[in-house]
C-alpha cells in the first residue's frame, strides 16, 4: 500500500514537473516576430501605419498571385482575334504586329503600302483620311458600285488599276496614311481587349488574398496606435510579411508590403517596415 502510495505521488510529481516545463520548451522551439510599420510621405516626417492587419504567409504573396493567375488560365490574343467581327485580312494584320490600339498615333508608321491596299478596313479609312480632294495628285478610282453588277470583267479590272495607282501614291507620298487612326474606331479592338484584361484582373484581384488566407497563413496581427505589433509561438522557417492587396496610406504615400523573413528557434527576429522595402501601389498589380 505504501508502495502505491508512494508511486502515485512520484507519479504526480513527475506530471508536475513536465507541465512546467512544457512552456519553455515550446518557447525554445518556437520563435517571436516584433515589427514596425510606418510610411514616409513626400517632403514629411514617417508616420507609423496605426491599426492595420498585417499577414504571416509561408509563401510569398507575389507567387500566390501567379499561382491564382495560372488557375485563372491565359487569354489568348490570337484567339480573341479570330472572334473579332472584322475581315480576314485586319485579323492576319494583327496577329502579325505587335498592334492592338488602333487609334495609336505612331499606327501609320506600322501601316505599309501593302496593307493599306490588301486590308478593307485601312483602304476604307485611308479613302475617308483623304477624301474632300484635300490630297494633290491622290488617284480616284474610274468604277462605281453598279459597275460591279452590270460590268464585272471591266469593274475588276478599273478596280485593280486603281489600286496599283494608289499602291504607287502611297509609296510616294507615305504622310498621307497619318490620319487613318483616325478613321478606325468602328473597327478597334483595344477598348474590348482592355475590358476582357482587366475583368481577369478583378477576378485574380478577389481570389488572390482569400487563397492566401485559406492556404499560406501563419499568423495575422494587426499594428497599435504606434504601428507595432508582435507575434510569438511561430515554428522556425521561412515567412513573407505582407499587407495582401491592401494599401496603408500616409499623406500622398499608398504602399504595401511583401517582405521576407526568418524565423529561428528561441529568438525574435524584428523588422521595420518601410518605404524602402515596399511596393508603390499606385503603380502595383496584384
Amino acid at each position: 500500500m505504501r508502495k502505491a502510495t508512494a508511486m502515485a505521488v512520484a507519479m504526480a510529481a513527475c506530471g508536475l514537473w513536465l507541465a512546467e516545463k512544457t512552456p519553455a520548451q515550446t518557447a525554445l522551439a518556437t520563435g517571436a516576430l516584433e515589427f514596425t510599420a510606418r510610411i514616409t510621405p513626400t517632403a514629411a516626417r514617417p508616420e507609423p501605419v496605426r491599426q492595420f492587419t498585417f499577414y504571416v504567409l509561408t509563401k510569398s504573396y507575389t507567387q500566390i498571385v501567379k499561382e491564382v493567375e495560372e488557375k485563372e488560365g491565359t487569354i489568348s490574343r490570337d484567339a480573341f482575334i479570330d472572334d473579332l467581327n472584322v475581315s480576314p485580312q485586319l485579323r492576319a494584320w494583327l496577329k502579325s504586329h505587335e498592334v492592338m490600339d488602333l487609334s495609336s498615333l505612331d499606327l501609320d508608321k506600322a501601316i505599309s503600302p501593302d496593307d493599306v491596299i490588301h486590308v478593307p478596313e485601312f483602304l476604307a479609312a485611308y479613302q475617308r483620311a483623304n477624301a474632300g480632294g484635300t490630297t494633290r495628285g491622290l488617284p480616284q478610282p474610274k468604277y462605281t458600285a453598279a459597275d460591279k453588277t452590270a460590268h464585272p470583267e471591266k469593274y475588276e479590272k478599273l478596280r485593280q488599276d486603281y489600286l496599283a495607282a494608289l499602291k504607287k501614291f502611297v509609296e510616294a507620298r507615305p504622310e498621307t496614311v497619318s490620319g487613318v487612326e483616325l478613321e478606325l474606331e468602328s473597327v478597334n479592338p483595344q477598348r474590348k481587349w482592355v475590358a476582357i484584361q482587366s475583368e481577369r484582373r478583378r477576378r485574380v484581384q478577389r481570389a488572390a488574398p482569400d487563397v492566401a488566407q485559406v492556404q499560406y497563413l501563419a499568423a495575422k496581427v494587426d499594428t497599435d496606435l504606434d504601428g507595432r505589433a508582435a507575434i510569438s509561438g511561430l515554428a522556425p522557417g521561412n515567412y513573407w510579411i505582407s499587407s495582401l492587396d491592401l494599401d496603408a496610406g500616409a499623406g500622398d504615400t499608398r504602399l504595401r508590403w511583401n517582405v521576407p523573413i526568418t524565423i529561428e528557434a528561441g529568438r525574435t527576429t524584428r523588422l521595420e517596415l518601410m518605404n524602402l522595402n515596399s511596393i508603390d501601389a499606385h503603380g502595383s498589380t496584384p
